[in-house]
């Protein structure tokens, strides 16, 4: 930040120095004998103008477009500040409100909205540590944007240990000052991974019909990576994906919850019997694994059919965060959630289906409390009657049911009988 009051007082001297230096035209003789330019030579000056400039080289920047977004949304917001400091005014940022109470859901979006809540955080006595945090980690990601360079969280809040009084005290405070920052730039499009702060967990794995082009971050080539061809393995999804491109035939994409099913899928080559890709969420999937899953479903216009537990927590933190995101990063799910994801199970009709009544296991408090919260406060269950439906039942069935339950019948069942009777039916799959 530094930087910019630097430069503008420059830019101001610069100026000032212009307007002495500027002289008023003369009324004497010598400005009557002066010619007028003859017509021709008007012609040819305009001419050698005009060759020049085709022939100026342009200037290269070396940045992305997006990089340039992210360094232009930086210094814009430090001009603001610095101009309102110059004005003897107090300066503030205003954060939109991240929270699912400021979020609304539209199914024609496909995803959480956020609302127009703002919290404010103005300069002043009590908020100057915070304030300046705000700005040395601005000043931070724009270094490392014009540096080609990258930082895990925890470094970010090591790096502050340089700032004086302004370091973070622990990770969590770090975190969430990051939080602010990408939510303020969400705005201009701009998310975390293009401010070059990269979180510490890595992607899931992928298998399966699909090619992944990289880029060779030394040369500048292609990379192309075949996700059939890791025998017993599979492809594991980088930190950052915006650069991955993609060429398949596959048929859908799909999502596995535990990494023990997709595993058994993975070495039956299920998903070359089903022209499919298989992509590993373990748990709740991390921002790496959903901004993958929706570059591939909008960049190869395929749909996504989410695998996991039948409980609670499988539906309203799992499923809905990969469908249409979360009210706490609402201002992330315009790039990381799924809108052509739909739920093909395991779903309380299935434990009747499939006879997995002594295979479950008691609803806990906690899930009776979430699915309750999710069918009275969550914009996503409120608007599909399927999913409330599906919640209600659960509750009155008392009990949950988990992927591997399928086990029940045999250790392959899920690939010879669960999954090809419900992909005859998509049609059925929850939205």
């Amino acid at each position: 930040m530094a930087r910019v009051y630097s430069r503008a007082m420059a830019a101001k001297k610069r100026t000032n120095k212009k307007k002495t230096k500027k002289k008023a035209p003369s009324r004497g003789k010598a400005s009557s004998k002066k010619k007028a330019p003859s017509k021709k030579a008007t012609a040819k000056k305009r001419t050698t103008k005009k060759k020049a400039s085709k022939k100026a080289p342009a200037k290269k920047t070396g940045l992305t477009k997006m990089d340039q977004v992210t360094v232009t949304s930086i210094d814009d917001t430090a001009r603001l500040v610095y101009g309102k400091i110059r004005r003897l005014g107090k300066p503030e940022l205003k954060f939109p409100q991240r929270s699912l109470a400021n979020v609304s859901y539209d199914r024609r979006v496909g995803h959480f909205k956020l609302g127009r809540a703002r919290k404010e955080r103005t300069l002043t006595v009590n908020t100057v540590k915070s304030f300046a945090q705000t700005l040395k980690l601005m000043a931070l990601s724009k270094e490392m944007v014009l540096q080609d360079d990258h930082a895990t969280k925890r470094e970010a809040y090591y790096v502050s240990k340089n700032w004086g009084d302004a370091k973070f005290t622990d990770q969590p405070e770090s975190d969430s000052c990051m939080d602010d920052i990408e939510a303020l730039f969400s705005l201009d499009g701009v998310t975390r991974e293009h401010l070059r702060f990269r979180p510490e967990e890595r992607g899931g794995s992928v298998a399966g019909q699909l090619i992944v082009i990289d880029v060779d971050k030394e040369t500048g080539r292609d990379v192309r990576i075949d996700c059939t061809g890791f025998a017993s393995g599979s492809y594991s999804i980088p930190r950052s994906t915006e650069q991955l491109r993609f060429e398949t035939k596959a048929k859908f994409v799909l999502a596995i919850e535990t990494g023990g099913v997709f595993d058994r899928l993975n070495e039956h080559k299920f998903w070359r019997k089903y022209n499919c890709i298989l992509v590993e969420l373990s748990g709740v999937p991390t921002r790496a694994t959903r901004r993958f899953i929706r570059k591939l479903s909008d960049d190869k216009k395929i749909p996504v059919y989410a695998f996991v537990d039948c409980d609670p927590y499988g539906m309203s933190n799992i499923y809905r965060t990969l469908k249409v995101g979360s009210g706490n990063a609402a201002h992330l799910n315009q790039f990381f959630c799924v809108p052509k994801a739909s739920y093909l199970g395991v779903t309380p009709q299935d434990i009747l289906d499939f006879k997995l009544q002594d295979a479950t296991h008691k609803l806990k408090d906690v899930d009776i409390k979430r699915a309750k919260d999710a069918l009275k406060n969550d914009p996503f269950f409120q608007a599909h009657k399927q999913w409330q439906k599906a919640i209600e039942q659960m509750l009155k069935m008392g009990v949950r049911a988990e992927q591997q339950a399928l086990a029940k019948w045999g250790l392959n069942f899920v690939i010879d009988e669960y999954l090809p009777h419900k992909l005859k039916n998509v049609a059925k799959f929850l939205p």
